[in-house]
């Protein structure tokens, strides 16, 4: 784990997050700049960049999918968007690979 990793720092417990889901292959906890009434990151417990990091770790791509099924089950979401950002150039700031799960409110198409 990289030591400035705050998602790292916040699977290890050493950063207080309000959790949403967990199992052996994720961590899910709120956003603490929602974009929407539900607004969920959910991350690998292992430390991956980006998307292209994860792709090619096959089983921590499987275990991050399955983590967002687990949080729609646990907030009973029938209807959600998944975004991943890969690089500072789109958004990505926490450089540990991660979904936001964003529910509860209308979503438009383009999003950027």
């Amino acid at each position: 784990m990289p030591e400035d990793c705050v998602f790292c720092k916040i699977v290890a417990g050493e950063i207080p997050a309000t959790s949403v889901y967990a199992d052996q292959h994720s961590y899910a906890f709120a956003d603490t700049n929602p974009q929407a009434p539900t607004h969920v990151l959910v991350v690998p417990r292992k430390h991956l960049q980006d998307l292209p990091d994860l792709a090619g770790d096959p089983a921590a791509g499987a275990g991050l999918l399955a983590g967002i099924r687990g949080v729609a089950e646990q907030l009973r979401l029938s209807d959600f968007r998944t975004v991943f950002n890969t690089g500072a150039g789109v958004g990505q700031s926490v450089f540990h690979v991660h979904a936001h799960v964003l529910a509860g409110r209308p979503m438009t198409w383009p999003p950027g």
